[in-house]
């Protein structure tokens, strides 16, 4: 959100290729879930390919605001080829990202994606209602343990944040963990 309010950058929106081809996707079309920021980038697609269009910044401030509050992950896109630049902005799910699909079938042995420098920690408020474990983790990071406490794995956890605003009682947070980078 803030990365969009604070660019005064071009955006273009569009389909998403990894729901547009899933067998059962998450969303109904329009899937205009994936963004390009800043130029060169969004306007090439905007200009160039038919499931991209222009957007404003409060259109895509809705857009992300809706995703959040369905679960998904905004993943953002930095390409070596194009200076290290943020360059793109996805809205994943584990039923349809192709990436996040991978990155659990092969529990991380191929570093296809990139942590966001944080994990989740649970405190001791855990009430273990089990709401973080029972699905919403996209990386499949969350378990019970005996005692019926939520147990992060720290090698799955992501850092998405998926879990934080799932827990009803605010017993889950993002805490800095310099070892993901």
């Amino acid at each position: 959100r803030e990365v969009i309010l604070n660019s005064n950058s071009p955006i273009a929106i569009g389909t998403c290729v990894c729901r547009s081809l899933a067998e059962n996707p998450c969303l109904p079309p329009p899937q205009e879930v994936c963004m390009f920021v800043g130029d060169p980038f969004a306007s090439f697609i905007a200009e160039e390919n038919p499931l991209f269009r222009r957007a404003s910044q409060e259109e895509t401030v809705e857009i992300l605001e809706d995703m959040h509050e369905k679960g998904f992950v905004h993943t953002a896109y930095f390409k070596k080829e194009m200076g290290n630049r943020f360059m793109a902005l996805c809205n994943c799910c584990s039923c349809c990202c192709v990436g996040i699909r991978m990155w659990n079938m092969l529990e991380g042995a191929i570093p296809i994606m990139a942590s966001s420098g944080y994990v989740a920690e649970v405190s001791e408020d855990c009430n273990a209602c089990g709401a973080c474990a029972d699905g919403p983790c996209p990386f499949k990071a969350i378990t019970m343990d005996e005692g019926n406490k939520a147990v992060i794995n720290e090698a799955k956890c992501m850092g998405c944040g998926v879990c934080v605003d799932v827990c009803p009682i605010g017993a889950i947070s993002l805490r800095r963990e310099p070892s993901k980078g």
